[in-house]
């Protein structure tokens, strides 16, 4: 299996428990805590992620820093999914579809 496989395995396999927490109690879980907050609060969670990643990256320039801001980001991202029902083939899917296709040629072919 190569480590592009193992990555997919990976977020797959946290998906799966992502989605078992769904209903769960949220005094002994983080993620069933997230659920019961509600769609909005898990958004909010994405962008903080997404601006702690970036700080990371720009104003730091940690590496290591970036690496465990994605890793949350990747965990919040897939709560969010599982809210919404959106599972990580879709993804997958989406990702092969454009996979070729030039950035700009992809944005052009999108409806305003």
């Amino acid at each position: 299996m190569s480590d592009a496989e193992k990555a997919v395995a990976v977020l797959d396999r946290l998906y799966g428990l992502i989605l078992s927490r769904k209903g769960g109690d949220p005094e002994i879980s983080h993620t069933a805590k997230l659920f019961a907050r509600g769609r909005a609060k898990i958004a909010q969670k994405v962008g903080e992620e997404a601006v702690e990643t970036a700080l990371a990256a720009a104003a730091l320039n940690d590496r290591d820093e970036v690496v465990a801001e994605s890793a949350d980001l990747l965990f919040h991202l897939l709560v969010l999914w599982a809210d919404i029902g959106v599972t990580p083939t879709e993804v997958w899917a989406e990702l092969r579809r454009r996979e070729g296709r030039s950035g700009v040629d992809e944005k052009k072919s999108r409806t305003p």
